[in-house]
């Protein structure tokens, strides 16, 4: 799942705001060189996401008995495969 460049800009510029705030830090650089690694770092995130979406599904296919999407047992083995994927993924 992407993010229109609307939803992103706007999600920086909430971002921003919050580290705009001195009880949370004080900025060094230009406001939009921040906004700038705000978003390529959502983007990022969501790639990973979508990466991991991939092989989750690849991998609840592959069982011997088919599951059925939606329902709570393939919700969980999908929540629980996700976190599994995502954790090997930081190892490496």
């Amino acid at each position: 799942m992407g993010l229109s460049d609307e939803k992103a800009s706007h999600l920086s510029h909430l971002i921003l705001n919050h580290f705009k705030d001195p009880a949370h830090a004080r900025l060094k650089v230009e406001d939009v060189a921040v906004l700038r690694e705000i978003k390529r770092f959502l983007a990022a995130e969501l790639q990973v996401d979508a990466e991991m979406d991939v092989v989750v599904r690849r991998r609840l296919a592959s069982y011997s008995r088919p599951l059925a999407e939606g329902s709570s047992e393939w919700d969980t083995l999908y929540r629980k495969t996700f976190e599994e994927e995502m954790r090997k993924r930081k190892k490496a």
